[in-house]
């Protein structure tokens, strides 16, 4: 029998789920709504995995169909221009990071966010929410070897973005 994915589970993967839509989004918020929007999505019904270290594959699953119904849906209607001076002045610093390392990782988090999705996805899955090759290759439905060249190619694209 195939255990369920107990509510209690999903906490345990809050930060590592918020890194990797932090990636895929570019954006503090935009992450933010999306990790909403995929424990909702979750809860909503009982779900079946195969082991309980299948969660946070299966969740980084989810959270990736999430973001592409949230983009599809955008495309479809029109958009509100974002005022930028406020956006700034709501956010809150984290207080387990430096503000050199924040600054780091946001400008690595929006190099990732404007790579190709092939690339990005692989990248958010392995590299920001710490999966194995195996996982992610299972959670987005690739070939490993698929996940090994993409990350490859993925990680140099973002290097030479940031001119390292």
């Amino acid at each position: 029998m195939t255990p369920e994915l107990r509510a209690a589970v999903l906490g345990d993967h809050l930060d590592r789920l918020y890194r990797a839509a932090w990636a895929i989004t570019g954006a503090r918020e935009d992450a933010e709504d999306l990790v909403q929007e995929t424990y909702e999505r979750v809860l909503r019904r009982p779900r079946q995995i195969e082991r309980e270290e299948d969660a946070l594959p299966y969740l980084l699953g989810v959270l990736r169909n999430t973001w592409v119904d949230i983009v599809r849906s955008r495309a479809r209607r029109p958009t509100v221009p974002l005022d930028v001076e406020a956006a700034s002045r709501v956010e809150a610093p984290a207080a387990t990071s430096s503000p050199v390392e924040r600054i780091a990782a946001r400008e690595v988090f929006a190099v990732v966010a404007r790579l190709d999705e092939d690339f990005r996805d692989v990248l958010a899955a392995v590299d920001v929410a710490g999966l194995s090759y195996a996982e992610a290759a299972r959670a987005l439905d690739l070939p490993l070897g698929t996940v090994m060249s993409r990350l490859s190619r993925g990680r140099r694209r973002v290097a030479d973005a940031l001119g390292a």
